[in-house]
């Protein structure tokens, strides 16, 4: 007879009533076997809990005291949830029936891969992939992350050209599957992150540990995106410059952190400037407030970073400069990029 490993599919609330009235019928129409579903809510002032107690009642509820963030949210949460795998899924993701299966059945075939993302499409434009993970995330030699399938603002159409199970440099938050070890071994997420990039600075912590993040073209899931901060939100822009230069910061040898945190700050008032020139003068401010936040929390920061014995896993690395590729190459695919460039 065949083992299923006990599965928690956790989604993190924060007055998403919309979301869950929307989505949760997908989620609770799983055809994995042995499952629990479960709601934590990160202190939510709607009525979406009563919603859930109305209509579901058999899921658990799991509430924090206050607005955690998705790092710490999801950190205090999973303290309380018992399984073998941990799935943490936004609120305004449509599933599948059996998008599962496949995910545990690549995680449980190698024991160093320990985090796997399933394939990521639109929501609201379904032949196409979705900004937020895609066909499984990557990261260029100055910290800057992209996917199969997006590249900065741009997203490709999903012809089947990442139909493959493969491994990946990070898998997406926005439908993450962990094994329970390996995200205890980690320690979670980095909680001061709040929210954005938590997921990146998580794998790349894992294959520090010398474990594999994974990417299963045949399971399928739909994103909304910006379900709480818009993606041209200005809180957005500042958590991604201050949390990217922190997770540099944190996982970077000592030296190379030093030279390519140089570089990004040039990069970055780069894109203060543009942002002036568009007329986004509030996300400006953010990228500064960012720097600032950076250099005030640095040694707080630098206590953070951890020596691991294991070999480093830097597959999904890319060693060049996928900003400069786009911009100055018109290389807007991630089909179109030198392969030689990866770390293999």
């Amino acid at each position: 007879m065949k083992q299923y490993p006990k599965v928690a599919v956790v989604i993190l609330n924060w007055n998403g009533k919309f979301f869950l009235q929307k989505f949760l019928p997908s989620v609770y129409n799983s055809s994995y076997p042995n499952i629990d579903f479960i709601i934590g809510d990160n202190n939510s002032t709607d009525d979406s809990l009563e919603f859930v107690k109305a209509n579901y009642p058999t899921l658990r509820i799991i509430q924090n005291s206050e607005n955690l963030g998705f790092a710490g949210g999801y950190n205090e949460i999973l303290k309380q949830v018992e399984a073998d795998y941990f799935v943490l899924l936004n609120s305004d993701v449509e599933v599948t029936t059996n998008w599962i299966e496949p995910v545990i059945e690549y995680l449980e075939a190698d024991n160093k891969r320990v985090a796997a993302q399933p394939k990521i499409l639109s929501f609201h434009n379904k032949g196409f992939f979705e900004h937020a993970g895609a066909a499984g995330g990557m990261i260029d030699a100055y910290g800057f992350p992209f996917c199969r399938g997006r590249m900065m603002h741009e997203v490709e159409q999903d012809n089947g050209q990442y139909n493959d199970n493969c491994e990946v440099f990070w898998a997406t938050g926005a439908a993450l599957f962990i094994k329970s070890k390996a995200w205890k071994e980690a320690e979670g997420f980095d909680a001061d992150f709040f929210a954005h990039m938590e997921e990146i600075d998580l794998c790349w912590r894992l294959k520090k540990m010398g474990y594999k993040i994974g990417y299963v073209h045949n399971s399928t899931v739909y994103h909304v995106g910006g379900g709480t901060l818009n993606t041209s939100n200005p809180q957005k822009t500042y958590y991604n410059f201050r949390n990217n230069l922190v997770m540099l910061q944190k996982n970077l040898p000592f030296w190379s952190a030093i030279y390519i945190i140089f570089l990004r700050l040039w990069f970055d008032l780069a894109a203060i400037f543009k942002f002036i020139a568009d007329g986004k003068g509030k996300d400006a401010w953010a990228v500064s407030r960012a720097h600032q936040y950076f250099f005030l929390n640095f040694f707080k920061n630098a206590r953070k970073r951890k020596h691991y014995t294991q070999p480093e896993n830097k597959i999904g690395l890319y060693n060049h400069s996928m900003i400069m590729d786009f911009y100055m190459n018109n290389i807007h695919k991630y089909s179109d990029l030198d392969k030689n460039n990866f770390t293999k």
